[in-house]
């Protein structure tokens, strides 16, 4: 399948990426990651022992979206909380690839939450995630808390061409942002939401971007394979929403879109379908997505760019962005979706 749209397009889209002030707005997370090599099975337990190797920490949900509207050329302006010594980890990742952190508060007695995978494998293998466990903390802000959030939110809007809302369910970001972030953006600025859990509340933003695991709770439904199914909850979300496009992301099966000045439409997966690691590709997308919408693309050439932006990050491992590069480079090779 092919869609109406030209590379040449599609790349002249990307060239205005550069210098596209995006706010960010939800739940900051720090992505660990500890790699170890297989050593033996243990004579304590039947599990297996890794030889340490490596470690590192990423940003990850609203600072992984963040981290790659900064990789496609944005300049993103995160709004939300940290705190702990893994806030200011992530704090100094976002400032040695030259992000903006004055948008970020520190609570004290708040935790930035942690993510930490064990990844083990040989030396030339690929290194396969063994287990996660997640330090949790929902965000109890005070009056004083909401109100300095309130500030950075509309100091960071102002004047910026688009937002993203993430929010993942920590407490930093509410439908309430929504409001303000109308005041202060630019003119026709796009406003679009990411969430976890309470998507059908932020009514009146632009775009949204949900998983079709997401989809089904939304509308309370499951799809199975049936398109006809997905077709109905996609536009009845849209409805409910009352955004102007809906993009759904499903995995091995692509994307489907759904706008309000056309029919439904299944965008197959770029790339391939065996893909290496799935962690973060959610970010990706609707930094992806946004950037293109605040650059003047259409909904269908914006989801385009997300499925090929998608399609690079899913074969690498962790919690990865994509480049500039990257993508001109996934939009020259493709073969498929492209006239």
């Amino acid at each position: 399948m092919s869609f109406p749209v030209s590379r040449d397009r599609l790349l002249a889209i990307v060239n205005s990426f550069a210098g596209r002030r995006i706010v960010v707005a939800g739940d900051f997370v720090l992505d660990q990651f500890v790699y170890g090599y297989p050593k033996r099975i243990s004579r304590e337990a039947p599990v297996l022992i890794l030889r340490y190797w490596k470690e590192e920490s990423l940003p990850g949900s609203a600072g992984n979206t963040a981290a790659n509207i900064r990789s496609l050329g944005g300049e993103p302006r995160p709004v939300g909380v940290i705190g702990d010594e893994t806030g200011n980890a992530l704090r100094d990742i976002f400032r040695s690839r030259g992000i903006d952190t004055s948008g970020l508060i520190e609570v004290r007695g708040y935790r930035t939450p942690t993510k930490t995978r064990i990844l083990g494998g040989g030396p030339s293998s690929i290194k396969q995630q063994i287990v996660r466990f997640d330090r949790e903390q929902t965000l109890d802000a005070d009056t004083r808390t909401r109100g300095a959030l309130l500030q950075r939110l509309r100091r960071a809007a102002d004047g910026s061409t688009g937002a993203v809302i993430s929010d993942y369910g920590y407490g930093a970001v509410s439908p309430a942002a929504i409001g303000p972030l109308r005041e202060e953006l630019s003119h026709g600025a796009p406003v679009l939401v990411d969430s976890r859990r309470r998507l059908p509340d932020y009514v009146g933003v632009d775009a949204a971007t949900p998983n079709e695991e997401e989809l089904e709770e939304a509308i309370g439904e499951r799809l199975g394979d049936s398109g006809a199914r997905l077709q109905a909850a996609g536009s009845q979300l849209r409805a409910r929403i009352g955004c102007r496009t809906l993009l759904v992301t499903r995995g091995s099966r692509g994307m489907a879109l759904f706008a309000e000045d056309g029919p439904p439409v299944e965008i197959p997966v770029h790339g391939t379908d065996q893909v290496a690691d799935v962690t973060g590709a959610g970010d990706t997308v609707i930094a992806t997505f946004g950037l293109s919408l605040a650059s003047g693309a259409s909904p269908l050439e914006a989801a385009l760019l997300a499925n090929f932006a998608g399609g690079v990050v899913v074969m690498k491992m962790g919690t990865a962005t994509v480049t500039v590069t990257e993508l001109r480079e996934a939009i020259h090779a493709d073969r498929a979706l492209l006239t």
